[in-house]
């Protein structure tokens, strides 16, 4: 099949399963890649942790962390389906530096990430990118803003209510009335930034080695692998990345590891049309279009 029969394809499977999807796939030695609306920013929800651990472990580096720090957390005391770690705690903790790493990257804990942007702020995570040379990924707020979507004013049985005005109360210019989907408020990246992070990781770069190798460890024990992980994990293969999720929101970053040597770095962005909290068949869309872009490169 040719590259554009297959996008069209992908373009038509993805409509037709409800998803709106911007994905970018990309072969690390040779830099050849694939991608349907690559270039397009969303809302990057905790794909955005990614950048936060990358920060904080180069504030270790530097000495200006100590990655042994203890630090007391509040409890995040949500009850809400969908947060992890310190974010469901019911009492005070006292945890090091370098464990509120592991909570926020490889648990998506909301509660640890936040405690790691009360040390690193938004407009330093930012900056600490820019300084890289990693263009394209904003970085406005922490995590406590996403539990206080509509999602959380409805009961359960009403959530598709929060899905309906996530869907429908965008605006062409991707303004949106719940702050934590404008584009001009939220935390957002692209396809494409988050494939450069991920070669910037992954290949020399202007990331210092020990602290690129730390993050890729912290990737590759990512709990969460229902979505992207099932089409890219083998006996033969290492699935390392990152999800991210907020109302209809689906995304996960990560790098696909061969035993041949080769290696992909796999983003892939998506917005739900379908107003419902559990989609079991999107996620699995995502990760058949994103491997079938990974096979289509991996021929040539």
């Amino acid at each position: 099949m040719s590259t554009e029969a297959l996008l069209r394809e992908l373009r038509r499977d993805l409509h037709d399963g409800g998803l709106h999807g911007c994905l970018l796939v990309r072969d690390l030695h040779t830099g050849e890649e694939l991608g349907i609306e690559p270039d397009a920013q969303l809302p990057v929800a905790s794909l955005v942790k990614v950048p936060l651990a990358l920060a904080t472990v180069e504030r270790i580096r530097r000495g200006e962390l100590n990655g042994a720090t203890m630090l007391d957390v509040a409890p995040g005391r949500i009850t809400t389906p969908g947060p992890t770690g310190l974010s469901r705690f019911r009492h005070p903790v006292r945890i090091a530096l370098d464990d509120l790493l592991y909570l926020s990257t490889c648990v998506s804990d909301g509660t640890a990430a936040d405690a790691l942007f009360g040390l690193t702020p938004p407009a330093r995570v930012a900056a600490i990118l820019q300084e890289f040379g990693l263009v394209g990924i904003t970085v406005r707020h922490g995590m406590r803003e996403l539990s206080e979507t509509p999602e959380e004013r409805f009961d359960a049985g009403q959530a598709h209510l929060a899905h309906s005005l996530a869907i429908d109360a965008g605006t062409s210019g991707r303004g949106h009335r719940v702050p934590q989907l404008d584009t001009t408020r939220a935390n957002t990246g692209s396809a494409r930034a988050y494939a450069d992070l991920l070669q910037a990781l992954w290949t020399p770069s202007a990331i210092p080695p020990d602290v690129a190798a730390r993050v890729r460890e912290l990737m590759s024990h990512h709990l969460l692998r229902h979505r992207l992980a099932p089409d890219f994990s083998s006996d033969a293969t290492t699935w390392s990345s990152k999800t991210g999720t907020l109302l209809n929101l689906r995304h996960e970053a990560g790098v696909v590891e061969h035993a041949d040597g080769q290696m992909f770095a796999v983003a892939v962005l998506t917005e739900s049309l379908v107003p419902a909290s559990a989609q079991p068949g999107a996620e699995a869309l995502m990760g058949q279009v994103a491997r079938r872009l990974r096979d289509h490169l991996r021929q040539f």
